[in-house]
């Protein structure tokens, strides 16, 4: 059974940045795809940003292109989304997830991935 633990959430002011990370044991690690979303109150989870394999090919929400940098490192088993620029409206929960290589659909749809971490909370203030 896989397991991802994030951490780095808090509490930041806009304009400043933050790094998450997610660890992930249980798997073989450097054959998912891994993946960010986040889910504020009273909104869906919404995809965030992708990398894929060894590669390390990434697809970012428009939301988020060019603040967001997401890196994974197969060697620690872990992967980290730095966040520049941060805004008030990237405050949420952020959640880790992975995918199993044989896995279909959407990678930016919540319900194509297999594993989830508990979720770090980010809170940007004004």
């Amino acid at each position: 059974q896989v397991q991802l633990v994030e951490s780095g959430g808090g509490l930041v002011q806009a304009g400043d940045s933050l790094r998450l990370s997610c660890a992930a044991s249980g798997g073989t690690f450097s054959s998912y795809v891994m993946a960010w979303f986040r889910q504020a109150p009273g909104k869906e989870r919404e995809f965030v940003a992708v990398i894929f394999l060894s590669g390390g090919r990434t697809y970012y929400a428009d939301s988020v292109k060019g603040r967001f940098t997401f890196s994974r490192n197969n060697f620690q088993n872990t992967v980290y989304l730095q966040m520049n620029s941060l805004k008030p409206e990237d405050t949420a929960v952020y959640y880790c997830a992975a995918r199993e290589p044989v896995r279909s659909g959407w990678y930016n749809a919540p319900g194509a991935y297999d594993y989830w971490g508990q979720g770090t909370q980010v809170t940007v203030s004004s």
